[in-house]
């Protein structure tokens, strides 16, 4: 008999259903040849200190740092994962092979990694890897089964995750509460938890500590449009501004240069789980984590691919899938009908065999979301991600830009306009956005769309009366991060960047992995470290206070967690040794310890 084993029920049920398997059982389904069962995501995890020594089950500044000999798993005390994994244990030790259907990620390796350690499976083991949930996908992926060997290095950096999260938790946690908790309160500290929110402490600080400078801007209408003075310093006195103003009130305004210059906008990239996270916190409020399981949830009712994603780019061999998906996905023929019949648009901006690893970026998976019984929030994240794919084939934006430069008494002023000269795929975000059957598309979708500004013809040489004012400005402190801009952070290590192929290279360095990043802010959240301002996060006193305890970088840095990041990323992708990566955390943590032994405060 083949045991399989899913990560969840629902997704077991669709395996068994491909299988032929329909025989239900108490935590399994049996039939063709097959036992189908399932976890409920974590069904074990690392041990407790206690676990390992009693010594360790008293917080003692003696006992640190607390590193054991060999580390071990246990199962998560609940009834309901000791019943199911009972149950896992039997059909494992009669199994004449297993096949591991766990999510095809990092995390899902984990997971069924230790439920057959636990459950002392000793029989081969085959690994189901699948982008998609659907019935087409499930038999492509039993068809070509690989072995479980080829993801030694995937489940070791899991594991080497687990392990640092641990050492660095355990051990960090305890010694600032023992040292500086005041036997009042304990002060959580993690690997990632703790610099995210010094990311988000050090950017209240820098708003505190802002200075507002004031400072004028002198402008014209000329043939109702505003021109800005340009200039190589800011104007910071009034009465300067003013004179200016004097200066020009009674000359005439001459338009000196018009320029107009044609330019191409290419298709948004394809969603990561990061950048929908962004868009969907931007446009509709959405938490990471609401964001997260609404794409996880479209990923289970087989409407979308797998959502754990960190890149925006398809292999090659989704290219001829393509003209089947956008037939599938009928609420959107009428974008969709002007791409049947033609050779689909190949760009290397959306195909690129060497950006993709394990999985390629979020897109629908062809099967009708009109069948499918979707919430609201469902509908719209499908909408934004069903519309990037089409968009991905439709022509670039054509565009021109018209600057227009004048000048009174010598003082030169600029204004610029956009005019759209082939829509392309903008035509999938004009507006106003038709409402497609089903409810499919959302009527805030618009909200964000680009308003253009188009100029009347001017003529160089010509001259005319014009109205120049004087504006009061102050200069404005940096903005408190909102979900979508942290994400942003997290993804960067800290760094504001703008540009898809910089935030790529940096994103080997990013803190936390996609999957993880909504989880990591909503702990900051339950432990009372940040709250929310509408969509601002805000330090809490006890989070400012707990980062500013912390003197070592180690701890707080987003640069060097992003450093221990990109080796989790190296033993994923055998360029580096998974026990070098446990020695120096061991090593650190010793050293973090003997620390904040030292300081004295």
């Amino acid at each position: 008999m083949i045991v399989c084993i899913a990560e969840k029920p629902s997704v077991a049920r669709d395996i068994a259903e491909v299988l032929g398997a329909r025989s239900r059982h108490d935590g399994f389904i049996e039939g063709n040849g097959y036992q189908v069962t399932w976890t409920f995501g974590h069904l074990c995890t690392l041990k407790e200190p206690h676990e390992y020594s009693p010594l360790w089950k008293t917080w003692s500044l003696a006992q640190l740092p607390l590193v054991p000999p060999r580390f071990g798993i246990k199962l998560i005390e609940d009834d309901g994962i000791k019943k199911q994994f009972a149950i896992i244990e039997k059909l494992m030790q009669r199994a004449d092979g297993i096949i591991n259907c766990g999510d095809a990620g990092q995390e899902g390796e984990l997971i069924q990694r230790w439920v057959m350690q636990k459950a002392g499976a000793r029989c081969p083991v085959k690994r189901l890897w699948i982008s998609s949930l659907t019935e087409e996908s499930i038999r492509e992926g039993f068809q070509s089964l690989k072995d479980q060997q080829e993801f030694q290095s995937l489940y070791e950096a899991g594991l080497c995750r687990a392990i640092g999260d641990w050492l660095l938790g355990m051990n960090a946690t305890r010694l600032y509460t023992l040292k500086y908790g005041k036997n009042k309160q304990i002060l959580s500290i993690g690997r990632v938890q703790t610099p995210t929110l010094a990311l988000i402490v050090n950017r209240q600080h820098e708003i505190e500590q802002f200075q507002p400078k004031q400072y004028w801007v002198l402008a014209t209408t000329y043939r109702n449009v505003v021109f800005t003075a340009v200039s190589d310093k800011a104007i910071d006195d009034e009465a300067a501004g003013k004179e200016l103003m004097q200066r020009i009130q009674h000359v005439p305004f001459t338009v000196t240069e018009v320029s107009r210059k044609n330019g191409t906008e290419a298709p948004p990239r394809l969603f990561d789980l990061t950048s929908l996270q962004v868009e969907c916190n931007k446009k509709f409020g959405y938490s990471a984590d609401e964001t997260l399981r609404l794409i996880q949830s479209l990923y289970e009712k087989k409407i979308t691919t797998y959502p754990r994603v960190d890149t925006t780019f398809l292999s090659d061999d989704i290219y001829p899938k393509c003209p089947q998906i956008l037939s599938g996905i009928r609420p959107y023929q009428k974008w969709t009908a002007a791409l049947q019949g033609k050779a689909l648009r190949k760009s290397k901006k959306v195909f690129d065999n060497t950006k993709v690893t394990d999985h390629h970026a979020i897109i629908p998976t062809g099967q009708d979301p009109s069948l499918a019984s979707l919430t609201d929030m469902e509908k719209r994240v499908f909408d934004m991600v069903a519309r990037r794919f089409i968009a991905a084939f439709y022509p670039d934006c054509k565009f021109a830009t018209t600057t227009v430069v004048g000048e009174a008494d010598k003082i030169r002023f600029k204004a610029t306009g956009k005019q759209i000269l082939e829509p392309g795929w903008k035509v999938l975000y004009a507006k106003p956005q038709t409402n497609l059957p089903e409810g499919m598309s959302d009527p805030d979708a618009d909200k964000n769309v680009e308003e253009e500004r188009t100029l009347p013809a001017f003529q160089q040489g010509e001259s005319g009366p014009h109205a120049p004012t004087l504006t009061e400005k102050w200069t404005q402190p940096p903005k408190p991060y909102t979900e979508a801009t942290l994400l942003r952070a997290m993804e960067t290590a800290g760094k504001t960047v703008d540009d898809d192929e910089l935030r790529d290279v940096l994103k080997e360095n990013g803190i936390g992995r996609p999957s993880t990043r909504a989880a990591i802010i909503e702990t900051l959240f339950k432990r009372h470290y940040i709250r929310k301002e509408r969509k601002n996060l805000i330090a809490t006193p006890t989070g400012v206070e707990l980062i500013g305890l912390i003197h070592d970088d180690l701890l707080k840095s987003a640069e060097l967690t992003g450093r221990w990041e990109k080796k989790l990323r190296q033993i994923e992708h055998h360029s580096y040794d998974a026990t070098t990566f446990i020695d120096e955390l061991k090593q650190m943590v010793g050293e973090v310890v003997i620390g904040v032994m030292r300081e004295v405060r």
